[in-house]
């Protein structure tokens, strides 16, 4: 059985009880949170969010991509949210390679070039990486000035959050 055939049949299990049909399509705490995607973290429950609670992204890095900026726009614009944050965290596989590097690799491994993406956004400082991204959606034109973005470091290690400043 494949891994997407094991998920299929806990989702069936999942249907047997499923009470979330109701939630609201706006995030009941207003709050958008942009974090890396790495398996090991459950944002949602080192926030203790409940679902409906608030939108998160996710991506390589938590980095505010121009698509990951598009997410963001339409939860502000659209969906109400008045609050975002940007989670990056430690032991991140985009802090142990160079941009270059990685793409020397990947066109070797698989005989092609390639255009897309235009970058991996690698990165080797951590507390540097977090004010780019929340400078990044700060600048951006369409997210309003009042809007508070907050940047932070989980520890994957003790689970602890520790604010950039």
């Amino acid at each position: 059985m494949s891994v997407a055939d094991e998920l299929l049949k806990a989702n069936q299990e999942f249907v047997k009880n499923f009470n979330l049909g109701d939630l609201a399509v706006k995030p009941r705490r207003r709050v958008a949170v942009l974090a890396c995607m790495d398996s090991r973290i459950l944002f949602e429950r080192c926030l203790g969010l409940a679902p409906g609670d608030a939108h998160m992204i996710r991506n390589a890095g938590g980095i505010a991509t121009d698509d990951a900026l598009r997410s963001l726009i339409v939860s502000h614009h659209l969906l109400d949210t008045q609050e975002f944050i940007i989670i990056n965290h430690t032991d991140c596989g985009l802090l142990k390679v160079k941009e270059h590097e990685l793409r020397a690799k990947l066109a070797e491994k698989m005989g092609a070039v390639a255009s897309e993406p235009a970058h991996f956004y690698a990165f080797d400082d951590l507390e540097k990486n977090v004010r780019e991204q929340v400078q990044r959606v700060k600048s951006h034109p369409w997210i309003p000035k009042h809007i508070p973005v907050r940047g932070f470091i989980y520890d994957v290690k003790t689970g602890r959050l520790s604010e950039v400043k």
